[in-house]
C-alpha cells in the first residue's frame, strides 16, 4: 500500500480526526459525494470499535494497485489481548458499506482492512501519487488537537530514538568488557610465564655477557609493564560487571603509609618522596586495593615531572574526623577541560597521548576503588606548574 496517512487511535478525539483525514483524501481523488460518505462513515465505524476496545489501534490510509486497478483503503492494526480480538461481528454495518473487507491476524497484530475500488475515470500516474503523498506530508494541523498529537509524536520519536542509541551503547560496552575479560585471562599467564623465565635467567649462576644481561633486564620491566596494564584491564572489566572484590579491616593509616613505604619509595628512582603524615585515624580499607590507589598516583606524579623533582604525600584529618590525603608533583599539569574528564575510563590528555605511555585506566580504577570505600577524589592542577591529587576515607570514629 502506498501509505498516504497514519493516525493513532487512542480516545475519542482520534475518531473525529481520523473522519477529517479519510474526508480529506476523498475529496482530493474526487470520488462522488455519495463514495466519500461510505468511505469515511465506514472508516469512523472502524474507528470507533477499534477506540471502544484498545487504545494501540493505529490506522493508515492509503491507496493499493492490483490487477492495474487502485483503490482506496484503510487499515487498522492492534494489539491483540491475550488471544482475543474484537469480534467480527462489531463490523456488520462497516462491512455492509464497502465491497473489500478483511479481517486477520499478522504475527502479534490484528488486522481489519477495508478498501473501495476508484473509478477507471481517476487516473493516478506517478506525478499523481508523488502529489499526493507530498501533500499530506506537509499538510498542517486541521486542529489544536492534532498539533499536540504531532508534537507528542515527534517526541516520542526521539525519545526511541534516544533508547534505541542508548541500547546499542549498552550493547557495544558489554561486548567490549567481555573481549576486554578474556583477552586479558588469556594474556595473563604467558606473561606470568615470559617474566618468571626472564628473573630466573637473571638470578641464573650460568656466566652472560653484559648485553644479554641488559637484554634480560629489559623484557623484564616491559613484561612488568605488560602485567600491569592486563591487570588493570582486567580491573576494569570487574569494576563494569561489579565484580571486584573487597576484603576490608580496620588499620592505622599512619601504619599503613608506613608498611607502604618502601614499595612508594621504589615507585620513584629518579625523584624524592616526602612523606608528612598528619593525626592517627583508624579507616576500614581493603590493603591490595589501597596500594592500586598509592601506585596510580605516585607512578604519575613521577611520569609527569622531570627527575630530580620532589613529590609529596600529605596526610591530614578533620575536625569530624575524616581522612584526607594528597599526592602533589611539581610536572607538566594539566588543563580545565582534563581535570573535569581525568578520571573517565580511557581517558587520555592531548599533550600526553604521544609522550607517554599508558591506557587512561589507571585513575578510572583508583576512583572506583576510592568511591567503594565511601569516600571522593578529585585534583587541583595547573599547565606547568604540577598537579595536586586528594582523596578522602571516612575515619571510623566519624562513621560511627
Amino acid at each position: 500500500m502506498l501509505e498516504l496517512i497514519t493516525l493513532t487511535l487512542e480516545n475519542e478525539m482520534d475518531l473525529v480526526l481520523a473522519q477529517k483525514k479519510a474526508s480529506k483524501l476523498s475529496e482530493i481523488l474526487k470520488l462522488s459525494l455519495s463514495t466519500q460518505a461510505t468511505f469515511v462513515t465506514a472508516i469512523a465505524e472502524l474507528c470507533r470499535v477499534v477506540i471502544d476496545f484498545t487504545d494501540t489501534g493505529v490506522l493508515s490510509l492509503g491507496l493499493i494497485h492490483k490487477s492495474n486497478r487502485y483503490s482506496l483503503s484503510g487499515i487498522i492494526q492492534y494489539d491483540g489481548i491475550k488471544g482475543t480480538s474484537i469480534s467480527e461481528e462489531s463490523f456488520f454495518y462497516a462491512k455492509k458499506l464497502v465491497p473489500l473487507f478483511q479481517n486477520y491476524v499478522l504475527s502479534d497484530k490484528v488486522v481489519i482492512e477495508i478498501g473501495i475500488n476508484l473509478p477507471r475515470s481517476i487516473s493516478l500516474d506517478e506525478v499523481k501519487l508523488k502529489f499526493l503523498k507530498d501533500y499530506f506530508d506537509t499538510e498542517p494541523p486541521v486542529s489544536a488537537y492534532e498539533e499536540v498529537k504531532k508534537k507528542n509524536l515527534e517526541l516520542f520519536i526521539i525519545a526511541e530514538s534516544k533508547d534505541a542509541q542508548l541500547r546499542q551503547s549498552k550493547y557495544i560496552d558489554d561486548k567490549r568488557n567481555e573481549f576486554i575479560s578474556i583477552a586479558s585471562h588469556e594474556l595473563k599467564t604467558p606473561i606470568t610465564i615470559i617474566k618468571a623465565y626472564t628473573q630466573l635467567a637473571l638470578m641464573g649462576k650460568a656466566a652472560c655477557s653484559e648485553q644479554v644481561k641488559d637484554f634480560l633486564m629489559k623484557i623484564d620491566a616491559q613484561s612488568t609493564k605488560l602485567r600491569n596494564l592486563v591487570q588493570q584491564l582486567l580491573d576494569s572489566s570487574k569494576i563494569e560487571n561489579g565484580k571486584l572484590e573487597y576484603n576490608y579491616e580496620e588499620v592505622d593509616f599512619n601504619a599503613f603509609i608506613n608498611d607502604a613505604s618502601f614499595l612508594l619509595t621504589h615507585l620513584l628512582p629518579n625523584h624524592q618522596l616526602k612523606v608528612e603524615l598528619g593525626a592517627k585515624v583508624r579507616v576500614k580499607l581493603d590493603r591490595e586495593r589501597m596500594d592500586q590507589v598509592f601506585t596510580n598516583l605516585i607512578s604519575n606524579a613521577g611520569k609527569y615531572s622531570k627527575a630530580g623533582t620532589s613529590v609529596f604525600l600529605r596526610t591530614t584529618v578533620c575536625e569530624k574526623g575524616n581522612l584526607t590525603v594528597s599526592v602533589t608533583d611539581e610536572g607538566i599539569g594539566m588543563s580545565k577541560d582534563s581535570i573535569g574528564k581525568i578520571f573517565q575510563k580511557f581517558h587520555r590528555d592531548k599533550q600526553v597521548i604521544k609522550g607517554y605511555s599508558g591506557l587512561g585506566m589507571g585513575l578510572y580504577i583508583a576512583s572506583e576503588i576510592i568511591t567503594e570505600h565511601g569516600g571522593k577524589i578529585w585534583v587541583e592542577s595547573i599547565q606547568d606548574v604540577g598537579s595536586t591529587f586528594y582523596f578522602s576515607l571516612p575515619g571510623l570514629a566519624s562513621a560511627n
